[in-house]
């Protein structure tokens, strides 16, 4: 099977390469959209990340192509118009779980820099710098972590906000045994938003949960609470958030993701002008901490994702699926 290998980095490449059963694996660096769609001619099937942009003319085209398996190689997919797929007659699989310690440890990575202010101790150290002023935190010991979704990932950051010592609330519509067992008390949405100090979203983007985080939830919140967002950019709308940093509302701000991230993570555009006037504004802000994209980003997970990714396209090759991975 000859697959293409959109959004390819180099460590996609070292990863898909080292777990590769004897596919004919093409590399190409640009994301798949409507312009790059003719570089689909002549593959079998697809292998795709979170800013591939899937839409219906875009699947309908790879039809046209040939195309008959997509193997996004993450665990969400809004980016894939599966209605499409499925009427174009293309499986589509993902990678459910690889890593969710790598994602949650992250999370933790987040609200630690943010409370501490990690970020502006090392800056102050470089220039020598030694003052403390105004690098207080507080304990996260005793502290109301709420978490909005309790899947594999929001289960693994609340065993480890349990063993700092937090209270931990949580969302999910389908309530899981393993997360009372492990200390997280449910509690309905305007409860979380209401005691949170710290609040964490880990949950899917939907049509459901597009832009969860608005200005009529944000005015329920508590004066200065931390919010932390290692899942999709589109959970959150930047423009409430930036109102409500301003206001002080929200007083740390740590995101992984950005709903408009497609233009900018996973590139060095460091000798460029940034564009994004809504990205620009958030880092003028002090109490906001932002990286590009990487929680899932250890070597633990990118052996797992490639591992998962190939079987995938084994199983697509033969015509089966697993019910676990394939969406389509």
């Amino acid at each position: 099977m000859k697959i293409a290998v959109f959004s390819a980095k180099q460590y996609d490449r070292d990863s898909l390469l080292k777990a590769n059963p004897g596919f004919d694996l093409q590399f190409i660096e640009a994301r798949l959209n409507q312009q790059t769609l003719p570089l689909v001619a002549g593959f079998d099937a697809i292998c795709v990340f979170v800013n591939d942009q899937l839409t219906a003319e875009v699947i309908e085209q790879l039809k046209v192509h040939g195309v008959k398996h997509v193997a996004l190689r993450c665990a969400g997919f809004n980016n894939v118009d599966l209605e499409a797929a499925k009427q174009a007659g293309i499986s589509v699989s993902r990678v459910p779980a690889y890593s969710p310690e790598a994602v949650a440890e992250h999370t933790l990575a987040l609200i630690l820099t943010l409370n501490r202010k990690l970020h502006k101790a090392y800056n102050r150290i470089r220039e020598a710098n030694f003052s403390i002023e105004g690098l207080a935190g507080f304990n996260l010991h005793g502290k109301t972590v709420g978490l909005i979704g309790t899947g594999r990932i929001g289960l693994a950051t609340l065993k480890i906000l349990r063993g700092f010592g937090c209270q931990v609330i949580c969302h999910d519509p389908v309530e899981s045994p393993q997360v009372t067992e492990a200390g997280g008390q449910y509690v309905s949405l305007d409860t979380l938003f209401a005691q949170a100090d710290i609040l964490s979203l880990h949950c899917p983007l939907t049509p459901q949960t597009h832009h969860l985080i608005d200005d009529s939830r944000i005015r329920q919140m508590k004066e200065g609470v931390m919010l932390i967002n290692t899942s999709r950019g589109g959970l959150i709308d930047t423009h409430a958030v930036i109102r409500g940093l301003k206001t002080e509302k929200i007083g740390y701000l740590g995101l992984d993701v950005y709903e408009m991230e497609g233009d900018l993570f996973f590139e060095d555009l460091s000798t460029e002008i940034i564009q994004d006037d809504v990205f620009l504004r958030l880092l003028t802000f002090p109490n906001v901490f932002i990286t590009g994209h990487q929680g899932f980003f250890t070597e633990e997970a990118l052996t797992q994702i490639a591992n998962i990714t190939m079987n995938n396209l084994k199983l697509a090759e033969k015509g089966q699926r697993d019910e676990v991975s394939f969406l389509v």
